[in-house]
């Protein structure tokens, strides 16, 4: 099984800002894989499917940013769910726009939504999927995360975006972890 969980925040105003690349990702391979999301359970949404008889589980926490941990953890103590058997999309204000990142473990480096995580799971071993929103240059952060990319920023978000895709799939296909950061990173 496969837990693949995108970071966000719920509602129509979120829903294109920088801060919901996570959603974004999520959809995209709902999408891929012709999954619906919307089961609500565990303060998420949460959509499942079978990839190679593999069990994907795909999830929106719907509790906002700062909390997302509460429904990571119902759903991974639910669904039983080991720490690689987990992957965390996330943003990452420190990384050029569009650009993917892949990580085994680590820090929150600043993230609330992973601090929350981190927080609840009790560790820093999950895997996370970082996509680039780059640094405000003159935006406050708050006022940066929380709007929406232009449209410049949205082709390198959608190229970041397949890029997760490919690298979502060939992890769901059982490629190990660390060759596949070295194959995406």
């Amino acid at each position: 099984m496969k837990m693949i969980v995108g970071l966000g925040n719920p509602g129509s105003q979120y829903a294109k800002t920088k801060h919901n690349i996570g959603f974004m990702a999520v959809d995209a391979l709902a999408e891929k894989y012709d999954v619906t999301i919307r089961k609500q359970e565990f303060n998420a949404l949460t959509g499942s499917t079978f990839v190679d008889g593999e069990k994907v589980l795909l999830v929106k926490p719907q509790t906002f940013m700062n909390d997302s941990g509460r429904a990571v953890g119902q759903l991974k103590a639910f669904y039983q769910f080991a720490a690689d058997e987990i992957l965390i999309i996330q943003d990452d204000m420190d990384m050029t726009m569009g650009r993917l990142r892949l990580r085994q473990r680590g820090s929150a480096g600043g993230h609330n939504g992973i601090k929350s995580i981190i927080n609840v799971l009790g560790t820093q071993d999950f895997y996370r999927a970082k996509i680039g929103i780059q640094h405000p240059k003159r935006q406050k952060v708050v006022d940066w995360v929380l709007t929406p990319f232009s449209k410049d920023d949205q082709i390198a978000i959608l190229t970041g975006i397949d890029k997760l895709q490919d690298a979502a799939d060939d992890w769901i296909h059982g490629l190990d972890f660390a060759q596949l950061m070295n194959k995406y990173n």
